[in-house]
């Protein structure tokens, strides 16, 4: 297989088409072309599906380019690693994270990154949806309890749990009576919540009189007296240490557990090795109360 062929396909897959690829490399487009159609003809398949107006990469371009792609950037980093006599991280490094964790504490946390790694250009964009780490061009995604992922490598590296929390002023439940309450998105239609207290489990029923989109806007509604919500105890821990916000109890469940994936083990780049040593460092317990205590600092 042509290496050159093979770096020039990785190069147009990165930016989603010959003439980006050639406009940010100064390239021309016809070589770039003609190497990748070189390359199909010698793989005997279709790497991209070309459009009038976009090249989009086939289902076997997807798979080349997820393994490809990591191996020509390690390749670059090296050189680059070599020629400067160091190894220090340097390049772009694109990560989405959930919205919550992003207003919470990724600002912070991203601005500490920065000023130890100058020479990394770090991207964060926030996003709850399920992104495509290979089309999207991500070297790494923070989620939430995510689903299993054969192509994906992850770790945790914080935990959380939920808790009912209310406004002092707000009543506690005392019988069966359905109590007012603030939850997230649309999609949640428990009639009921189960919860740890320390008097032992109890149930409440609960009656959804708002229903808001972030768990910041839920937070805010449950301050003004609205009704009681499940939230993340980091979020809330100040709220609760000033006492405007009372605990009713913890949620039962599984705890929310935040994963770092990425593509491959074996080929990490040492610009994401150096992301996740720094939130190791950051969070080296990765317990519910170390951030906390890291969001309120």
């Amino acid at each position: 297989m042509d290496l050159l062929a093979l770096a020039d396909f990785t190069l147009v897959a990165r930016h989603g088409g010959f003439g980006r690829a050639a406009r940010a490399t100064s390239r021309p487009k016809a070589t770039l072309s003609r190497r990748v159609a070189e390359l199909e003809a010698a793989l005997d398949l279709r790497l991209f599906e070309r459009g009038p107006r976009e090249v989009k990469l086939t289902e076997e371009g997807r798979a080349l380019f997820a393994r490809a792609g990591l191996l020509i950037t390690e390749l670059e980093e090296t050189a680059a690693a070599i020629a400067s006599g160091g190894e220090r991280p340097r390049g772009r490094l694109r990560i989405s994270a959930p919205l919550l964790f992003s207003q919470t504490a990724m600002g912070k946390l991203a601005a500490g990154f920065a000023l130890q790694y100058p020479d990394v250009r770090l991207e964060v964009t926030t996003d709850d949806r399920l992104v495509d780490m290979v089309e999207e061009g991500y070297d790494l995604v923070i989620r939430v309890n995510p689903a299993p992922d054969e192509s994906l490598v992850g770790r945790i590296f914080l935990h959380d749990r939920l808790v009912v929390a209310a406004n002092p002023a707000f009543p506690r439940p005392t019988d069966d009576r359905a109590v007012p309450v603030v939850v997230r998105g649309t999609a949640d239609r428990s009639t009921t919540w189960d919860v740890q207290t320390p008097e032992g489990p109890a149930r409440i029923a609960v009656d959804p009189v708002l229903r808001l989109s972030s768990l910041m806007m839920v937070r805010d509604a449950v301050l003004a007296g609205v009704g009681a919500a499940r939230l993340p105890v980091s979020l809330v821990s100040r709220d609760l240490a000033k006492g405007t916000l009372v605990e009713w109890g913890d949620v039962e469940g599984p705890d929310i557990a935040l994963w770092t994936l990425y593509p491959s083990k074996r080929l990490l780049s040492a610009r994401v090795s150096a992301f996740l040593d720094y939130l190791k460092n950051a969070f080296p317990q990765g317990t519910p109360d170390e951030l906390a205590a890291y969001v309120d600092t």
